[in-house]
Order: structure tokens, then sequence, then C-alpha cells
């Protein structure tokens, strides 16, 4: 069978999506729909929650035992009252509005990593956050350091590893179907690395990036810190990078993108958070 390849490339992610996610109609994915709090963003959900936090301790209690960390000081202080900050302003905003579910089983906690070089945060399902203390030097103040917590205290809320492994779950079915329905041409070529690569797993993860953004900004605001503070982040972030790799080949927003986008949300995130 003759098969233009191009055809795989130009698909676009969301025609993807729509035949191998939610709008699916396979049984595997039927009922596999929730959404994101506060942006109700449909996002595939069939993978056990309970099983991926389980995992996620696992790996969070493995880190603690092997990297460098710093328990006490001034830094450790500002992490940890900055976290419980955040997170407490946030349950009591679900609290308020009826959807306390939202967080059950959540067990925040906060660990500061001693790693100067790594300019970087991350936060593991169930609220299992972590900082290196090279990203501190971008954060630079309090307002800042409830960004980014914002920002992680967000992957957490939206339930995204929960959603990639969903989607990752489904990219698997999907791509057999697809492969059975071209007679194998797929698997026989680097088409279908493309296709889930840039066409679909990296433009996703930019989408998370991006609503994370976004939850974070009205975390941090409902939490009553300088939201001003979040875009500044970005700008000493990629100051300190020093180039990024083109947007379409990253799972990050470019820095210049997440600048304007956070400036653009603000008056938006004021008037519905402050």
């Amino acid at each position: 069978m003759c098969f233009d390849y191009t055809n795989i490339m130009n698909l676009k992610r969301r025609d993807f999506i729509k035949k191998f996610s939610c709008c699916c109609c396979a049984p595997l994915l039927l009922s596999s729909c929730t959404e994101v709090a506060i942006t109700n963003r449909k996002q595939l959900s069939f993978v056990s929650e309970d099983r991926i936090n389980n995992k996620a301790i696992q790996a969070y209690e493995n880190i603690k035992e092997n990297e460098n960390l710093i328990k006490s000081g001034s830094e450790f202080r500002a992490l940890n009252e900055v976290g419980k900050r955040v997170t407490g302003s946030v349950e009591q905003y679900f609290k308020n509005m009826g959807q306390l579910d939202t967080l059950k089983d959540y067990n925040w906690e906060f660990i500061l990593i001693d790693d100067k070089e790594t300019l970087n945060a991350w936060c593991m399902p169930g609220g299992k956050i972590a900082f290196y203390t090279g990203i501190l030097d971008i954060t630079a103040n309090t307002d800042g350091l409830a960004s980014v917590m914002g920002h992680e205290i967000a992957h957490a809320v939206a339930k995204h590893s929960l959603e990639r492994a969903s989607q990752a779950l489904a990219i698997n079915v999907g791509t057999t179907i697809l492969d059975i329905a071209l007679e194998g041409a797929l698997s026989s070529s680097s088409a279908d690395d493309y296709l889930v690569s840039l066409g679909l797993s990296l433009p996703f993860n930019r989408l998370q990036e991006s609503e994370a953004d976004y939850l974070g900004l009205a975390f941090m605001t409902m939490a009553e810190y300088d939201n001003n503070e979040a875009y500044k982040v970005w700008e000493r972030m990629k100051k300190a990078q020093k180039g990024s790799p083109p947007e379409f080949l990253s799972t990050h927003p470019s820095p210049k993108n997440r600048i304007q986008k956070i400036k653009n949300w603000i008056p938006e995130v004021n008037a519905r958070f402050s």
C-alpha cells in the first residue's frame, strides 16, 4: 500500500486528540474525561490516581534519601512558609467553592535541594514539591518564590501527571490502531516518532505548562502575593538561560511567550481571585 507520510506529519494535534482521546467512542475511553479545576479544560483521566500518588511518594522518599537536602536556615524557612501560605489559600478557596474533594488525600510537603547549578523546581502528584537552591537566585524574593510555588502546586491540583499517564496509554492504543490501518507503515518508519513527539506530546506538555502558569498566578494571588513578580521571574529566567530551544521543540513555552501571557492574564486573575 502506498502512503503519503506528509499527511501524518500534517495531522493536527487537536484532530488526533479528538480521534484517540476524550471524543473517541472507543470503549476504553468512555467515561474517562474530567475537568481541570478553575480552567474547566477537559482532560483524559482513566489511570488510578491512588496508584500514581503511591508511586510518587516512593520516588519522593528516594530523592529525600539520596539528595543533599537543606533542612534549616532562612531559605528553608522561606520555602516552607510560602508553600504553606499558598496551599492554605488554595484549600480555603476550594472549601469555599464546595470542592474540597479536589484536594482529597493531598499531603503537601516541601524540600530544598542543595544544588546551585539547577534552576528548577518540580511537583509530584499528591503535593510533593522540591526546589533546587539554584532557582532561588531567579525567584529573588518572597513574591517570586510564591510565583514558582504556585506554578508547581498548580501541576498537582490540575492532576497533570495523571493526565499524562492516561495520555500515554491512549497514544499507545491510538497509534497501534492507526498502524494496523496503514498496514504497518508507521512502525516501519520514524514518522510515528515525529507524530507523537512534535505533533502531540510536546504541544500537550506546553499546554499543561501554560495552564500551570495561569493557575499558579491565581494561587499566588489568592495568597495575597504580588503577582506582577510572576512575569519578572521569567524575565530573570530568560537572562539566566542565555538562549533556549525553539518553542516547537520544547516541552515548555518560550520565556518570551510566557511573559506576555502572564502580563495579559494579570487583570483577569485580579478580578477573579483578589
